[in-house]
């Protein structure tokens, strides 16, 4: 014969047992999925660092390009070797070309779902149109520099008559006038305003690129400190 308390008393403890098992299936599924997003945000964060670190490493390399640029435009000022330089400048666009690419695929990954970082994204875009100016006013100055100013730029005597080995009848001879000391004038003043406010306009990007890389710093120390 069965006894009806015992087995009541044994339904009973199955029952509690039975609660406190969804109990603690429940608290370990939410501590595992605690757990998962734990490590898909630190993943996360650990991805961000690393693409910003690959931006910073592509403002490197853009550096380093316009120190060459500067370097080879200084010799071509002093020795005049046109082919050179224009292998220097066609190596120079390709490698811009590059970094602009690789920079525009890191702000894709910023606006991915799995970052979300469209913030992160429009900085590196505001990135990209500082140096493309930089890099438009950069090539303007260089060519200001290479035509030089109006009154001081060497003239071609290709038209002028040579009547003998040391003398020749140049056309560039004139009488100077007022006008023409005026139209000379003012030739070398939009000359001097074009070339001052290119560099003004460089310095501006720089600046403004500059201010975006400590955010692009201070993000990254902020993401390694959480």
């Amino acid at each position: 014969m069965v006894d009806l308390d015992c087995e009541s008393e044994t339904e009973g403890f199955n029952d509690k047992l039975k609660i406190t098992t969804e109990e603690n299936i429940k608290e370990m599924e939410m501590e595992m999925d605690m757990d998962m997003d734990l490590d898909h945000n630190q993943t996360t964060t650990t991805t961000v660092v690393d693409l910003l670190e690959r931006f910073l490493g592509v403002q490197q390399r853009r550096a380093e390009a316009y120190a060459n640029l500067r370097r080879g435009f200084i010799e071509y000022m002093v020795s005049g070797g046109e082919s050179a330089y224009q292998q220097l400048c066609a190596e120079i666009t390709q490698e811009f070309n590059a970094c602009s690419n690789q920079v525009l695929e890191l702000e894709s990954f910023f606006l991915k779902p799995d970052f979300s970082r469209n913030d992160l994204a429009s900085l590196l875009r505001s990135v990209q149109t500082h140096e493309k100016e930089k890099l438009h006013l950069t090539v303007t100055i260089q060519v200001l520099k290479k035509a030089g100013r109006p009154s001081e730029r060497l003239v071609s005597h290709e038209h002028c008559k040579f009547n003998k080995p040391a003398l020749h009848d140049c056309v560039h001879v004139h009488e100077i006038t007022v006008a023409a000391g005026t139209e000379e004038a003012e030739a070398d003043a939009e000359y001097d305003a074009a070339l001052k406010e290119a560099i003004r306009g460089v310095q501006d990007s720089i600046t403004s690129i500059n201010e975006y890389i400590e955010e692009v710093r201070y993000e990254m120390e902020a993401l390694k400190a959480d």
